[in-house]
């Protein structure tokens, strides 16, 4: 599997390096929106619709979106457990509802949640103290 992410999200980086951890096999390969080369490398990839909720392409070149991504990434790395309750159908549709305000407002969530991390470049980590 290959998840196209957002790298200038702390909240997202924080989940990819995560799920780099878990991923002892190295199944899964992790692929920054805001590389420089990432529309060369994966033109049939739309960035915008990308910055605008996850994707990853499965192995049989079928693209999942959302959740999906969530939940098969960490089955992937066998740590799914408790996400099953998002794919009940009811909840499902709640739960998409909910990741799509959640990836609308990733960047001021992240601020909030995590005010001591900065972005730049693709790369998330712990402002120095005293920087603003």
């Amino acid at each position: 599997m290959i998840i196209f992410y957002d790298g200038n999200c702390p909240l997202c980086s924080t989940e990819m390096t995560q799920l780099k951890q878990f991923d002892t096999d190295n199944k899964i390969a992790f692929e920054d929106l805001n590389a420089t080369d990432f529309s060369e490398r994966y033109s049939y990839i739309d960035k915008d619709k990308a910055m605008n909720y996850l994707q990853a392409q499965k192995q049989s070149g079928e693209m999942i979106y959302g959740l999906d991504v969530t939940y098969e990434a960490w089955k992937i790395v066998g740590k799914h457990g408790w996400l099953k309750i998002f794919r009940l159908p009811i909840i499902r549709f709640f739960a998409d509802c909910g990741y799509l305000l959640f990836a609308k407002y990733r960047h001021p969530i992240s601020r909030f949640l995590m005010p001591n991390t900065q972005c730049s470049n693709g790369q998330c980590g712990i402002k120095p103290k005293g920087d603003k």
